[in-house]
């Protein structure tokens, strides 16, 4: 039988490694999908400006049956610089 430090020990160096896992940024994030909520949130926008924008053709929307989400980086990259 093991000694229940040792367990315990264990345990909490996989914990720490799910929790690397979780923090470590996208790989892709050209990939990374975003709900509306999240790209409001993003953006420090409410829903309608997000609609607005969408509707302007300023973001891209993509949608999986009712569903609408927006693709991380062309949000990152509709942002421009204010002179």
């Amino acid at each position: 039988m093991e000694n229940p430090f040792e367990l315990i020990l264990e345990k909490l160096e996989r914990i720490e490694i799910a929790i690397e896992k979780l923090n470590a940024p996208a790989k892709n994030d050209s990939e990374t999908l975003l709900s509306r909520k999240e790209a409001c949130e993003l953006l420090k926008i409410n829903f309608t400006s997000l609609w607005k924008h969408t509707k302007s053709g300023k973001l891209k929307s993509y949608g999986i049956g009712n569903r609408v989400y927006y693709k991380k980086e062309e949000i990152l990259q509709s942002i421009t610089r204010i002179n």
